[in-house]
């Protein structure tokens, strides 16, 4: 377990993060349409998640569902979240990481990004149980590719978080998020928990490693000293 506090990195490039306050309220929001809305959560799952052996045509699902063109599905099921806990969990890293990887991207690179990532994501997971019936939903798949993208950016910085059982620590962004991706593929090869989709986040931080260094800006501050560094250091 790991769930991130901090990392005090101020912004160099943006006065406010726009994009990820912007997609910390629509998760927010259709988490309580979902439980507290007139459709409830069955409905909005089936109409906005992702249910694998619907995208590739084997299942069909009632009329009316799902609410968008199935393909859409593959980036609807990103707003959505199962229980409280599991918004969250995937807020609390889209707040500590997304607003500097936001800051290195400007604001619509940023949610390109986030629906990239968020897509593959989702298309892996089907990919891998084409005949599932049950829906994939949540943040996580983008969340992983922002994790990524920040551990590329910034793989020094100490950032304060949870770890195994609550153990407060602060530890090097390499440090703490390698711990996190170990997790993440002990469980998707070894773990027995399929309510989770493991794959979904190994295929997020995969897609969000490829694409960070295409959608950043050219001229990145950090980058740019440590890339000077190397250059001036003897060989």
């Amino acid at each position: 377990m790991f769930l991130p506090l901090h990392d005090g990195v101020p912004l160099k490039n943006l006065k406010t993060p726009a994009g990820t306050r912007s997609l910390l309220v629509l998760c927010a929001l259709l988490y309580l349409f979902t439980f507290y809305g007139p459709l409830g959560p069955d409905a909005m799952v089936a109409g906005l998640g992702l249910i694998p052996s619907v995208l590739f045509g084997t299942e069909i699902l009632p009329d009316g569902y799902p609410f968008v063109p199935v393909p859409l599905t593959l980036f609807t099921n990103i707003f959505l979240h199962a229980s409280l806990l599991h918004l969250l969990g995937n807020m609390a890293f889209l707040w500590v990481f997304g607003d500097n990887v936001e800051d290195a991207m400007g604001h619509w690179r940023f949610l390109a990004f986030f629906l990239l990532c968020g897509g593959f994501a989702s298309f892996v997971h089907a990919l891998i149980d084409a005949n599932s019936h049950r829906p994939l939903i949540g943040a996580s798949g983008g969340v992983s590719g922002v994790v990524a993208a920040y551990l590329i950016l910034y793989p020094r910085v100490r950032i304060w978080g949870l770890f195994l059982q609550g153990i407060p620590l602060r530890l090097p962004a390499y440090w703490a998020i390698g711990f996190w991706f170990v997790l993440q593929f002990v469980s998707a090869f070894f773990g027995t928990d399929e309510g989770v989709g493991w794959f979904a986040h190994l295929a997020g931080f995969v897609a969000g490693a490829l694409l960070i260094p295409f959608m950043r800006h050219r001229f990145d501050p950090l980058l740019a000293r440590i890339e000077t560094h190397e250059m001036k250091a003897p060989r």
